[in-house]
């Protein structure tokens, strides 16, 4: 459970009644760059006070039995980098791992994240670092981890509507060779029971709104997917937006049938 705050006394009090619940790893979030976060000081807001954040990690720490890990970003702009130092903090204070985000909290999600910071992190410190920021591809994901030295890599906004994004990782750091993209069955299937996941979280209602912006990000980049969206969008009721996400990927289905017909009759 990843907790956010300000108050070295409150984020131990949560720590304590997540844990009580069946929480299994404590994070703490000093990644956010979120202006509504920011502004209460915490976040990455929390990297301008280098003593606040050792006495909310010691606090954390201190409160629960269960490994306490951190998020953080480089630093709070480019003029004050000074993650380095808070991994040193952190270590001291018991965090067991970190995760860096290769930007600072000025640069929000703009520009290239950089991993020159991560790398000097994990040269100073022995806890394991996990680099994070634009790693959208297994060539992105090998070259971190060779540059930065880090124990692994963390996805974001890369695996959205792309869930099998890690195993092709995996299996390209393992072998060094592509593993083929899913069938359009499978992205049908998997989006499909995620779509059933949502509805039950959220309910009907607010379950068929937060799914169509899944439904965009599995369906981004294939044939006629933008006029499959303009008319998923209209839908309001979950049975008509579940045959038309299966309608869609049989569309899908059938045309890679006739792409690999034709293929089959030019070789």
């Amino acid at each position: 459970m990843q907790i956010v705050g300000a108050d070295p006394g409150m984020l131990a009090q949560a720590a304590r009644y997540n844990v009580d619940h069946g929480a299994q790893i404590i994070d703490i979030n000093m990644g956010c760059p979120a202006k509504k976060i920011c502004n209460v000081m915490a976040g990455s807001a929390l990297m301008q006070d280098e003593r606040l954040v050792g006495e909310i990690l010691e606090a954390v720490v201190g409160a629960v039995e269960v490994p306490v890990t951190l998020k953080m970003r480089t630093g709070w702009d480019r003029n004050n980098r000074n993650a380095a130092r808070i991994a040193r903090i952190a270590e001291s204070s018991g965090i067991q791992a970190l995760a860096i985000h290769g930007r600072t909290r000025a640069c929000g999600y703009s520009g290239e994240a950089e991993y020159d910071t991560i790398a000097a992190v994990k040269s100073e410190i022995s806890i394991p670092v996990i680099a994070n920021g634009d790693i959208t591809t297994p060539e992105k994901a090998k070259f971190v981890l060779e540059h930065t030295g880090a124990d692994a890599v963390m996805i974001g906004r890369a695996a959205q509507g792309r869930p099998w994004l890690f195993r092709e990782i995996a299996h390209y750091i393992e072998t060094g060779a592509h593993l083929a993209p899913p069938q359009a069955e499978e992205v049908r299937d998997v989006l499909t029971g995620h779509m059933h996941e949502l509805y039950a979280f959220y309910g009907e209602h607010t379950g068929l709104r937060v799914a169509r912006k899944h439904i965009s990000w599995y369906t981004k980049g294939l044939a006629g997917s933008a006029q499959f969206r303009h008319r998923m969008n209209q839908l309001e009721s979950i049975v008509e937006q579940l045959q038309a996400v299966s309608d869609f990927f049989d569309g899908q289905a059938q045309a890679g049938e006739e792409l690999r017909d034709v293929e089959e009759m030019t070789a």
